[in-house]
């Protein structure tokens, strides 16, 4: 076997770290942004949902021939990455799009289990990252000044907003005097609809009867539901994922266990009426949009996406393809693509009409002005029932 001459290696050596160097380069022609979706986990049916509406939206932009910088198209380069609904794995994603990857802008994840701590690495280097779902405040403030994140925005509305909406039509569309509480305590979200629940309900003359909790993943609800059964509270507002509604509430029925219940958008996966059928009959919950919305913006997203995947896009769909159609829309007025720049593109938007209503970002903050809709639960599907504006 004849040796390599030491410059012939040299020069192959330099040819292929050359190549290397290439390949991490931000490519001329091509914007970089990643996805963060829970793909696999306790909530996968959520991660299918972006994924699905995060391909629709750059498939699109890239057929209309890519978006406008500074008089030259560029088309879209996506990047995905699964959480499978987990912290750390959120977090070690989001450092791999933005340093494997070069990214200059990131959407997801959409659980707040994930989001906030991929939002901390996202500010930490200065990247645009929006999620589509994330409700709890957590995510777009910082966790030591308690201060708005400056490249951290959102699609959706907060929690502070939701759990007023839902202690108002509990009080008011209810007439409910009394309530109980269960929720999963090991999700951020949840956690945080049940706080501000709790205290809008009490704020309104009403009486938490019981305040219970559970693990993510548990199974076996009796005991908690024995409990809240004892005061025969007027509704029980359970802030759970689309994958637990159904077990706690035919476990509830089983125990007799017959007030309304009430939901917040964790409910609002078309796979809920699936798994909970007629236990669920009747029952209300708090949501981002309906896909039977009237306006030609929905009507021409759920109609695009019913064509594409055969089913209705839900509301972690519709917040996706909003999250990307309000960073097109700041990329679309750069003058070059960098971090900081679509930072402060997105940070001006002060009006986006997307699917799932108006967005538009106040003066150092990440959390749009957004209303929300309250839906029930009527043969197997969701009915828009009243809307609540902020």
């Amino acid at each position: 076997m004849k040796r390599i001459p030491i410059i012939l290696f040299m020069l192959i050596a330099l040819q292929l770290a050359s190549c290397a160097k290439k390949d991490n380069q931000v490519q001329p022609d091509v914007i970089k942004v990643g996805v963060v979706a829970e793909l696999t986990g306790d909530i996968p049916a959520v991660g299918a949902s972006c994924k699905s509406a995060a391909e629709m939206a750059v498939a699109a932009v890239n057929d209309a021939g890519g978006i406008s910088v500074g008089g030259k198209k560029y088309k879209v380069q996506m990047f995905i990455e699964d959480n499978a609904g987990r912290a750390e794995q959120s977090a070690s994603a989001v450092q791999k799009l933005i340093t494997q990857r070069g990214v200059v802008a990131i959407i997801g994840p959409n659980s707040s289990t994930g989001a906030i701590p991929a939002a901390e690495i996202a500010e930490a280097s200065k990247v645009t990252l929006i999620t589509p779902w994330s409700t709890n405040p957590k995510t777009t403030l910082d966790s030591r000044t308690g201060k708005h994140k400056q490249y951290v925005f959102r699609a959706c509305y907060l929690d502070t907003f939701q759990g007023q909406v839902l202690a108002s039509f509990a009080r008011d569309g209810l007439k409910a005097k009394t309530a109980a509480v269960l929720f999963d305590v090991a999700a951020e979200a949840l956690k945080g609809q049940a706080e501000v629940f709790k205290g809008s309900f009490e704020q309104k003359g009403g009486k938490i009867t019981a305040y219970e909790t559970y693990s993510t993943g548990d199974r076996d609800f009796s005991a908690q539901l024995t409990k809240i059964k004892q005061d025969a509270p007027d509704v029980l507002f359970l802030p759970a994922y689309y994958s637990d509604v159904p077990l706690v509430v035919q476990q509830a029925h089983r125990l007799g266990l017959s007030m309304p219940f009430l939901g917040s958008d964790a409910w609002a996966s078309s796979e809920l009426t699936k798994l909970c059928a007629a236990d669920c009959d009747g029952y209300f919950f708090s949501s981002h949009y309906l896909s039977e919305s009237t306006s030609d913006i929905s009507q021409r997203f759920v109609k695009a996406y019913n064509a594409l995947y055969k089913q209705a896009p839900d509301d972690v769909a519709a917040l996706t393809y909003d999250a990307f159609g309000v960073l097109f829309q700041a990329l679309g007025k750069l003058q070059r693509v960098d971090s900081e720049s679509v930072r402060n593109a997105l940070a001006s938007t002060t009006q986006y009409a997307g699917v799932t209503g108006n967005i538009r970002y106040v003066e150092g903050s990440g959390d749009p002005i957004k209303g929300a809709v309250m839906l029930q639960i009527k043969d197997g599907k969701f009915q828009w029932h009243s809307q609540a504006n902020p």
